[in-house]
């Protein structure tokens, strides 16, 4: 799910939401790419993971094709309304107070970022990031076992990219450099681990988006499917290459067939 192009990556379906957005440089080529099949942790399957139907995978939303930008994924959440449980309303006084800079008559920011919740960290921008030799620690995950109860939605060709437990990068604790971004941290531990990632960078929202990891991309499991992030069990509502780690941070990636509801990523935007 990217943006311009699928959905976001964060707790909202938003442009921080699905995918993730991040080429810092902006030349494409930052990222592993291409057709490459995991080697490391992510290439096991097993017959137990059941091949989809022909009427799964007609019946699946947005039926056999998919394509809906993420502008027209935003007007399909705002259509949905409600909110996964627990799932807190961003609050633009808060917001503004951490510098985020929220634009009075949209109620977003320059990079059309709705504001955060309290106690939740707002975006630091990548060009303005600074990055030290500083080591620090965090860990990382990588999963799409959301998949596992969608079967009959997957494309067919895709069957055998599916971990039998969903787990494409397992749990553990990683290292990176202060300053660094979410997007940084998964950019270099998946090239790190032969494992498949392909991206592309989003300028209106500041930020890479993820369109694919393990060779499993957004539409793959229907239309409203694709790849999310959540940082110490919150979901970004903005791209992970403007999310700046700390030390102890929990870095999630999960896969949604449903726009993030299936996974407690979903809520309808608007501050307080």
């Amino acid at each position: 799910m990217g943006e311009g192009r699928g959905l976001t990556a964060g707790a909202s379906v938003t442009p921080g939401a699905l995918g993730a957005l991040g080429d810092e440089d902006g030349d494409g080529a930052d990222g592993v790419t291409g057709p490459a099949v995991a080697s490391g942790p992510a290439a096991t399957t097993s017959e137990s993971v059941v091949k989809p139907t022909p009427a799964g995978i007609e019946s699946r939303p947005g039926g056999v094709e998919g394509g809906l930008t993420a502008e027209e994924k935003l007007k399909l959440a705002a259509s949905m309304g409600g909110s996964s449980p627990n799932v807190e309303k961003g609050s633009e006084s808060y917001s503004a107070e951490q510098g985020m800079e929220i634009n009075a008559s949209t109620g977003k920011d320059q990079y059309l970022t709705d504001p955060v919740p309290e106690g939740k960290p707002v975006p630091v921008e990548p060009q303005n990031a600074a990055v030290s030799d500083k080591k620090m620690t965090c860990t990382l995950s990588v999963r799409c076992d959301s998949i596992l109860n969608n079967m009959d939605w997957l494309d067919p060709e895709k069957v055998e990219l599916v971990p039998a437990d969903g787990v494409i990068f397992a749990s553990q604790k990683v290292t990176f450099y202060e300053g660094e971004s979410v997007f940084n941290l998964l950019q270099r531990e998946m090239k790190n681990n032969k494992i498949h990632m392909e991206f592309v960078n989003t300028p209106i929202y500041n930020s890479a988006y993820i369109e694919g990891i393990n060779n499993l991309y957004e539409f793959d499991c229907g239309e409203l499917s694709g790849w999310m992030y959540k940082v110490n069990g919150w979901f970004p509502n903005y791209g992970c290459s403007r999310y700046q780690l700390k030390e102890g941070d929990v870095v999630e990636w999960v896969y949604t067939c449903d726009l993030g509801r299936d996974v407690g990523g979903y809520y309808a935007t608007g501050g307080e």
